[in-house]
This record gives C-alpha cells, structure tokens and sequence, in this order.
C-alpha cells in the first residue's frame, strides 16, 4: 500500500481555431506533479473529438508526432493521473469519453466519490455498461443520463451534484461548451484565468496557468459551476453553501507545488510557516537544518529562518525519477529511493542534521534517508515532519484506504524515531494546522478522523475490479 498524488485537470476554450492540443500539454506538464500514471488529452474540433492517451509521464505519451495529430480547435481537455479508486490501466486514463443520445461528453476528474460504489451499482441495474474500473466513469454515466432529460448540459451537471458525494474538481466539454465544477465542500482545487487573445484556462493549479500564459482571475467556488462557450462566462451557484468548506489541507503541506496559489494562500508561504512552527514546536540543537526535496525543502527553510540553524542543501534529488508516492507497489517504492536521493557529504560529514519532510506514512521511505545521511557522516539526525502523523484513511482522492498501514496508528513517536533510526522526532501539531493558510476551514481527516462527509462501506481503491473479480468467480 502506498499513498499516492491526486490528478491534475486542465481545459482550455480559445474564441477561434488554435493550437488547444499545445496548451494542454504544457498545462499538463506543469501539474505533472500530480499524478504520473497517465495522462490525456481531447480536442475539440468543431464538435470531433480527438483523443490520445497513455501511461506514463506527458512528455513520454506526447511525443512530437503524436501532437501533430491534432488539429487545431477551439476547446480541449486534459488530464494528470493517479487513480485513487481503478487500477493503473490504460482504460482507466482520463478524459473519459461518452457518445449519447443528445452529443459527446470528454469529462476530466480530480477527487474521488465517496458513493461511488453505491451509485455504479444503481447505474448498472438500470442497464449501465462500463468499461473503466474508475469513478470518474461513474460521475460521466451520472451526467449524461441527467442529460437526456435536462435542456442543458449546464443544467444536467447541477443535477448529478445532487447525488455526487465526496471529492470531485472537474473539467468537461461538450461539442459547444467548456464547463467547470467543483463539490460544495471545495476539497479539491480549481482554478480559471484568462489569456490575452480572450481565451480561457481552467486548472487544478495556478501555476499551470502561468505555464500558458493565462492571468490568473480566481479560484472556482466550492459548489460552483462554471460555463465557457460562445457567449462569455457564466456562472451557475446554485450548489454554493450546501455543505461547509473542507479543502484539503494537505494540499498546502505536500500536494500543490511551491508557486500555486491556492485559495488566497501561497503554498510556498505556507510550508515556510510549517518549517517555523515545527521550530517552535520541536526545537532541537543541531548544526545544520536540510530538507528532503521538494516540498521539505521549504518548510526547511521556515526551521531555519526560526531556530537560526543555518539552512543547507543536504540532499540532491535525481530530476528524473518521479516522486516517491507515485510508485505503485513497495518494491518499486525503495528500488526508486535508493536512486532518487543523494547526500551532499561536504555539507552533512561530522553534523548534527536536522531533517525536515512533509510526512511519514510506513516509514520505509524516512528509514532509508536516515541511513543514507549517516552513512555520509551526519553525527546526529532530528527528523521534524511538516503534518501530523497520519492516522485515519482518507476517502476524498489521497490514496490511504487503511490504518493498517500507517505506521502512527501502532507506534508512539518515540518507536517510530527508533524505526527510522532518527535521534529524535517531531510532528507539526495538529493545533497548529489552521496557522498554515491563515486560519479557514479545511479538511484535516487523515489527521484528526473528522470526517466532513459520510463514511463509505467499501474503501478499497480496488473495490470496482474485487467487484469484478466475484462476478467472474461465481460464473465458473
């Protein structure tokens, strides 16, 4: 078991005929942080939809011929992958595409539906057929079949909000239109900006509008939906304040990249002042603070700037693995950690280390770090974490399905600093959280078990291929 990224979702409409496919592909780049399992794109071409998709990285999937396939268009849609419910298949690689009676649906999804389960079961005794193991197809069905009675494809996904739960940011383009949405409960960020030839960017992220040259003008409201078409702007508000606002907190500490700016706060701001709270929090005598790259390196910083221990640059990432959450299966997790991080023995050799990351799940990756640090002479090591520990599954798109594998559900932190083989351990506590983003609601369940939604039966990320599997035992 691993706990892995969320999606990453990006759309553009352009007033005329242009290069959408072009767009989308650095868009994705930039959220390419997001999710390395796969990714897609759709344009859009005067209601012809052209697609590819892959598993892998975007620059591995879109190669220079691949994009030239595209032609250029007014709308496209594009996805980042890293499935928190459907396994990694090429099936399940995002957009997801329907053909119904009144047109075509591309739809791109960042989140994961808490009733996911119970509504593909409600779908397929109504005669559904799927073909994905995703939830993702499961809110697609949920759309179009609202679509065939609804005037508008607008109007048809204010009906499916009714009976979507959990966690879904959303991008989807019909053969006219653009459209946006975002659950009333606002746990997964979305954004939308403008470009000067007056096309529109929606993103999971700000930063990936920065990547296309697109002003950012806000974030999408939780609840709100958000329409691009021929007219101009619209906006439908009618699911706004039907729940409280729960955006994930670990957005903040380890999701979203350092220059987003998410819901008024920059995350680089915010994992600065992690790093100070976790100095105040856990002092320790050390001779230099470092950070495990990238998101520890800011709240490293934020130690540093707090405790006057000067900020080093102790640890070199290899730019060319992916991140550690990514890698499906243990296995592919430790092979990638033993190449993924170098010390800088110049900088470490006869120290006392202060070691910052965002958080520690199994501790094999910590375990491992710790060690590659004393074997490049550091005296000491006082691992500081920029999040609580993690004790309670999540079920709104962090793959953590089970407290059976988080380590902080079965030891103290005195045990776990053992494991890992640090001199001490600290946590940024949970009292601490609200000082991250300025006070606000948010969602801090995988810390605390307070959760904003109800709890589903079934939270395995497997769940729909278990459900498979069954159906093809009881055939035999």
């Amino acid at each position: 078991m691993s706990i892995h990224e969320e999606c990453g979702v990006f759309g553009v409409f352009c007033p005329g005929a242009e290069d959408v496919a072009g767009l989308v592909y650095y868009g994705l780049y930039a959220l390419q942080h997001r999710g390395q399992e796969g990714c897609g794109i759709v344009v859009n071409d005067d209601g012809v939809f052209v697609s590819h998709k892959g598993l892998g990285l975007v620059s591995e999937i879109f190669t220079n011929d691949e994009m030239k396939r595209f032609p250029r268009a007014s709308m496209a849609v594009g996805h980042v992958r890293y499935g928190t419910t459907g396994a990694n298949e090429l099936s399940n690689c995002q957009p997801i595409q329907v053909n119904h009676l009144k047109g075509k649906l591309a739809l791109a999804h960042n989140g994961n539906l808490s009733n996911a389960l119970t509504l593909r079961r409600e779908l397929e005794l109504s005669g559904a057929i799927f073909h994905t193991t995703s939830d993702t197809e499961t809110i697609a069905y949920v759309i179009t079949r609202e679509r065939i009675t609804a005037p508008s494809i607008e109007l048809a996904v204010s009906r499916a909000m009714d009976k979507l739960e959990g966690a879904y940011s959303l991008v989807m383009m019909s053969a006219t239109k653009l459209i946006a949405a975002r659950d009333p409960t606002g746990f997964r960020p979305l954004c939308y900006g403008t470009m000067e030839d007056g096309s529109f960017v929606v993103a999971s992220e700000s930063c990936a509008l920065g990547a296309v040259g697109a002003v950012f003008q806000r974030d999408i409201l939780p609840g709100e939906i958000v329409i691009f078409d021929g007219e101009g702007l619209r906006f439908d508000r009618s699911h706004c304040g039907r729940a409280p606002h729960r955006l994930c907190i670990f957005e903040h500490i380890y999701f979203a990249r350092p220059d987003s700016v998410i819901e008024g706060v920059c995350v680089h701001e915010s994992r600065k002042q992690a790093g100070r709270l976790l100095a105040r929090a856990h002092p320790a005598d050390a001779d230099i603070v470092i950070g495990v790259p990238d998101s520890g390196l800011d709240a490293a910083l934020g130690f540093s700037q707090a405790s006057g221990i000067p900020y080093g640059m102790g640890l070199i990432k290899n730019k060319y693995i992916g991140r550690t959450f990514i890698s499906p299966g243990q296995d592919n997790r430790v092979d990638k950690v033993r190449i993924k991080l170098s010390p800088v023995e110049q900088e470490v050799r006869g120290k006392r280390v202060v070691l910052i990351d965002d958080s520690i799940v199994r501790g094999t990756t910590s375990e491992r770090i710790v060690k590659l640090l004393r074997s490049a002479g550091a005296t000491e090591i006082h691992m500081r974490i920029s999040a609580p520990p993690f004790r309670y599954p999540c079920y709104y798109g962090t793959d953590i399905d089970s407290q059976e594998h988080l380590i902080a559900c079965h030891h103290s932190v005195e045990e776990i600093a053992a494991i890992i083989g640090a001199d001490s351990l600290g946590y940024l506590p949970l009292e601490a959280l609200p000082a991250l983003i300025g006070g606000g609601d948010f969602c801090s369940a995988c810390f605390c078990g307070d959760y904003p939604t109800s709890v589903p039966a079934d939270t395995r990320k497997d769940q729909f291929e278990q459900k498979l599997s069954r159906r093809k035992e009881a055939a035999l």
